[in-house]
């Protein structure tokens, strides 16, 4: 199965956050590790970037379901 690996700036306008904030993210645990491409050089797959927004989503949508009251 073929991925994408998105280097840093597509995952950053993929996502909207900064760069501290997604490797802050990554040393808490929140985010996707990188995958080591060369000596210097990582990227994110792109499946990984994709489910972490999805679950951003999930959680917004779960938080707006419980406020509403019937």
């Amino acid at each position: 199965m073929a991925n994408t690996i998105l280097r840093l700036p597509a995952v950053r306008q993929h996502t909207g956050l900064s760069r501290s904030t997604i490797y802050d993210a990554m040393t808490r645990g929140t985010f996707p590790k990188p995958v080591r491409l060369g000596v210097r050089t990582v990227g994110w797959l792109a499946s990984e970037v994709d489910g972490w927004v999805a679950e951003r989503v999930e959680a917004r949508d779960r938080a707006a379901g419980s406020k509403v009251r019937t």
